[in-house]
């Protein structure tokens, strides 16, 4: 009995495999493709390193900031922002507190900025920490804090703090105590990384560690929200941000609201 042949397209959009997977079988077709993608790849892997000064490839970057306008993560975003934060808040990035998921990767990106003092805090229990992040825990540059609940640091501990895929996973009733909590701990200001209406911040395989999926909301309602808390934006760090954006052609994937600290 003869097999009936698989789709390849179809195995590839299963199995997440290599656009040239499907053709692999066709020895004689596919080695010319296979070696013509594998130089591209390479060169822009070269370009990425040759042009990138955090040692990342931009082309991975891009890659990630592609993955994240899947939905991913507002984290990696916040990673990204970083050089165009420190034009645009200059001296209130002494001291930087970092509130999220991955904070380990944040704080070490801060560390790599002139002049930064950074710390962590993660909202989830870190599963399989590497050495770089058990190094900032037992440091206690980093701490495992669940926002619900007050955060461990004196009022206006830190110049500025950045949030990222935390907010987004807190219902009002909790959000009416973590963001006057988190605006309490600043200086300078606040700076949060929010979804858009109609992402998928969590993949199903995360919503164990997130414990339920992300409420996106838009950013009138997120407006709203602040002006109902006291805050206010942040005028003269938005007009800056944004400036220091238009010339390094950053558009970001994630919503990124400025707020004053309180007075």
């Amino acid at each position: 009995m003869s097999r009936r042949p698989g789709n390849p397209a179809r195995r590839f959009g299963e199995s997440g495999s290599i656009p040239f997977a499907g053709s692999l079988h066709q020895k004689s077709r596919s080695s010319p493709f296979l070696s013509v993608g594998l130089v591209v790849v390479g060169s822009l892997l070269l370009i990425g390193y040759s042009y990138s000064g955090s040692g990342i490839p931009v082309f991975i970057n891009f890659l990630f900031i592609s993955l994240d306008s899947c939905g991913l993560s507002c984290t990696l975003e916040a990673q990204t922002a970083i050089p165009i934060l420190k034009k645009a808040y200059g001296d209130s990035m002494r001291k930087v507190l970092h509130v999220g998921p991955d904070t380990c990767s944040v704080v070490s990106k801060l560390f790599k900025e002139e002049d930064v003092e950074a710390w962590g805090v993660e909202p989830y229990e870190i599963e399989d920490a590497d050495a770089n992040c058990r190094s900032l825990m037992r440091k206690g540059i980093v701490r495992v804090n669940d926002i619900k609940f007050p955060l461990p640091y004196r009022e206006k501990s830190f110049n500025l703090v950045i949030v990222s895929d935390a907010l987004d996973y807190l219902s009002p009733k909790y959000l009416n105590r973590t963001l006057p909590d988190l605006a309490r701990v600043s200086s300078d200001g606040l700076v949060i990384f929010a979804g858009y209406p109609g992402q998928q911040r969590a993949k199903v395989a995360e919503l164990s560690r997130f414990g339920k999926p992300a409420k996106l909301r838009s950013a009138s309602w997120w407006i709203r929200y602040f002006v109902q808390t006291g805050l206010e934006e942040n005028e003269a760090a938005i007009k800056k941000f944004e400036q220091a954006a238009s010339k390094r052609s950053y558009k970001p994937s994630c919503q990124i609201f400025h707020l004053s600290a309180y007075h």
